[in-house]
């Protein structure tokens, strides 16, 4: 009896140690809990980016910041109820030569920038007839002409505007009006002329980091901006007319209506908002019979311009090949089911654990050496020593170096085939599903050479 009871002992031992259900079944069992570590070098990984985004506030706070370059705005105070009446410009021109530059701090790269801005133009005409407005009730003698600037420690000269010809300075103003985030206020005195079709113009030296953005404000705005970097990214509402870019430089040119605006060309309000919410409706505010105007949102709906971005960016793409772990993992494990089958040698449990372990650990290689050297060279390195580590494991297993060397193969076709994927954007997911529907149909094929009724 007892010899009976070794003899199913040892057969129910050996079916376990040798049925490959039992062993594809430990396969899906390891991949769900490789899961955890996977899922903790994606938290590195976004750990990373954040220390990386931290360094790039610190060097644009001590730099100077994004740069929204905003107006300008011809403002009459109305004598009724204590309101202003605000007027853009009819034509508005904007000119840019902009000089990025990289800034390090320890592993982090920032980019910033040096530009050089010129803005001219004419406000329009006030409509005195369509909108009611009483001209013996404004206050010519305290007009204001408002620049937006959202950094002011950016300024490295002390700004003037010509209006009409004539030079006026430009002061910070930080609290009468809330037109902008920060107001250069100029108060040319207009009592002569109790006119609002002047021409305008003035220069920016300005320093910002990251991105540089304007305000479509004008009926007809035109902007142009032109720069020594090779990888801008156009950002907002509007994407350029023309737009040029090669290895060295890049040059832009928006040309933009009033017809696509959000805020009106004229209006009458007491304190109007245009930094954030755009020009919110308060109490007692009206819009001139000729305009509609667009409360919420209208900010961001004019604003347009571009961000210059690093040539690489190591952790969008290491997390996009993390994202691809799991797949790896399982297509490797099921490789090694087919080398044991076909081969007859078995890999001990221990030896998957410790596989997939290699293969985790794959993921922190890449992102620290990616740091130090670039995404590319470190997937090269990453991927070579990982195949070479586990092609090695496997030869010495299976006591024989073609598997070895075939399976260095796959893990090399894996490992290029991803590199492939995080390369594209349009093609990734056509290339993706294409690269997985010739995997699985490789995979049935080799399964249908393996007699399985042995097992």
């Amino acid at each position: 009896m007892d010899t009976q009871q070794t003899s199913q002992l040892t057969a129910a031992r050996n079916w376990f140690g040798e049925s490959v259900l039992v062993k594809l079944g430990f396969i899906g069992f390891l991949t769900l809990i490789l899961l955890i570590p996977s899922n903790a070098i994606q938290e590195l990984i976004k750990e990373r980016e954040e220390r990386q985004d931290e360094v790039v506030k610190e060097i644009s706070d001590k730099w100077s910041g994004k740069q929204l370059i905003e107006g300008p705005v011809l403002v009459l105070p109305y004598t009724p109820s204590g309101t202003n009446i605000y007027i853009l410009p009819e034509v508005l021109n904007i000119n840019s030569h902009v000089d990025p530059e990289v800034l390090h701090r320890g592993i982090f790269d920032a980019v910033v920038y040096n530009t050089k801005i010129r803005v001219d133009g004419k406000f329009s005409e006030l409509e005195i007839s369509k909108s009611g407005i009483n001209p013996a009730l404004i206050q010519w003698d305290k007009a204001k002409v408002i620049i937006g600037l959202s950094d002011l420690k950016g300024l490295k000269n002390n700004p003037s505007i010509k209006i009409d010809g004539l030079s006026q300075a430009v002061e910070p103003d930080f609290g009468s009006l809330d037109l902008f985030t920060n107001n250069l206020v100029s108060l040319p005195n207009l009592s002569t002329q109790k006119n609002t079709a002047l021409t305008f113009n003035f220069e920016l030296d300005l320093r910002g980091s990251t991105e540089l953005n304007f305000q479509h404000l004008g009926k007809s705005t035109n902007v142009t901006v032109e720069g020594a970097w090779n990888s801008p990214s156009f950002t907002g509402r509007y994407l350029p007319e023309r737009r040029k870019i090669s290895a060295k430089e890049f040059t832009a040119s928006w040309k933009m209506a009033h017809f696509n605006r959000t805020v009106p060309q004229q209006w009458i309000a007491k304190n109007t908002v245009l930094n954030t919410r755009g020009p919110a409706k308060q109490k007692n505010e009206r819009d001139l019979p000729y305009d509609t105007l667009k409360p919420e949102n209208a900010a961001d709906d004019n604003t347009f311009g571009l961000k210059f971005i690093l040539g690489v960016d190591q952790y969008q793409k290491t997390m996009r090949c993390a994202k691809y772990s799991t797949l790896i993992i399982l297509l490797t494990f099921i490789s090694l089911v087919f080398s044991e089958l076909m081969l007859k040698r078995k890999v001990h449990f221990l030896q998957y654990i410790l596989i997939g372990a290699a293969m985790t650990i794959y993921y922190t290689l890449l992102i620290s050496f990616s740091e130090q050297i670039g995404f590319d060279s470190a997937y090269l390195i990453a991927s070579l020593c990982t195949v070479v580590l586990i092609s090695s494991f496997i030869a010495a297993l299976l006591k024989s170096k073609k598997p070895a060397v075939v399976f260095a193969g796959i893990l090399s076709l894996f490992y290029g085939f991803i590199y492939v994927i995080i390369q594209l954007q349009d093609l990734a997911l056509i290339v993706g599903s294409i690269g997985l529907f010739v995997i699985i149909s490789v995979t049935m094929f080799l399964s249908a050479r393996i007699d399985w009724t042995k097992k």
